[in-house]
C-alpha cells in the first residue's frame, strides 16, 4: 500500500544497537516527494523505550529530508514555533512505518532562532559503548553543522511561513478524525 497525503503512519526511532528508542503512534502524511516527507500530528501518543507513554501537548509538523542525517519537529505553541531537531540516520518509509536511527545529538531551536545543542555527553558515551563507526561520527558531526547553518539561513523548515503552510495543509488532509 502506498503512502499518500492523508495516510497515517507510525514513526519509530532506534539506537545504533537496534534497540527501540521512541515511537510516535500516529502522524498524518501531509506531503511526500523524492526530496522530503512532511507529516503532522497533534497530541500524539509517544512511547519511550522503557514503556512509559505520554502525549505531546501541541500540534507539530515533522520534516524528513531524503538522505539527510537529521529530521525536525516544529511544535506550534501560543508563543511561537519551537523546533526539535534529531540528528539521526536517513529514514526509511515502508508500509506506513517511518524509521531511523537516533544518534543522540539534538538541537532545540527557539522562536527567535537561538538554539541549544543537547545531549553531547550522551553522544560521546554511546559512540564509545556502541562503537559508532568513524563514518557515522562524521555524518553526525556534519549533520549538526548543517542544522545550525539551516537555522542561520532560515532554510527548509526554519523558513518563514513553512510551518504555517504545512500545518494548514495538515488540517485539510487529516479530515475530521482528530
Amino acid at each position: 500500500m502506498s503512502s499518500a497525503p492523508g495516510t497515517n503512519i507510525r514513526i519509530e526511532s532506534f539506537k545504533h544497537d537496534h534497540s527501540l528508542h521512541r515511537i510516535w503512534d500516529k502522524t498524518t502524511l501531509v506531503h511526500i516527494s523524492d526530496a522530503v516527507v512532511i507529516g503532522g500530528n497533534d497530541r500524539v501518543k509517544v512511547t519511550e523505550s522503557d514503556g512509559r507513554e505520554w502525549r505531546t501537548r501541541e500540534p507539530a509538523i515533522c520534516t524528513f529530508g531524503r538522505g539527510q542525517w537529521f529530521n525536525t519537529i516544529a511544535m506550534i505553541r501560543d508563543d511561537g514555533i519551537y523546533y526539535y531537531c534529531n540528528i539521526g540516520s536517513p529514514f526509511s518509509l515502508k508500509n506506513q512505518l517511518l524509521s531511523y536511527i537516533d544518534y543522540d545529538l539534538d538541537v532545540k531551536v527557539y522562536p527567535d532562532m537561538t538554539y541549544t545543542i543537547l545531549d553531547e555527553e550522551e553522544f560521546l558515551l554511546h559512540s564509545r559503548e556502541m562503537k559508532y563507526p568513524p563514518e557515522v561520527v562524521k555524518h553526525v558531526q556534519s549533520a549538526l553543522q548543517e542544522v545550525l547553518e539551516w537555522v542561520r539561513l532560515r532554510k527548509g523548515p526554519f523558513q518563514s511561513g513553512f510551518v504555517q503552510r504545512w500545518y494548514e495543509r495538515y488540517l485539510v488532509v487529516r479530515g475530521d478524525e482528530e
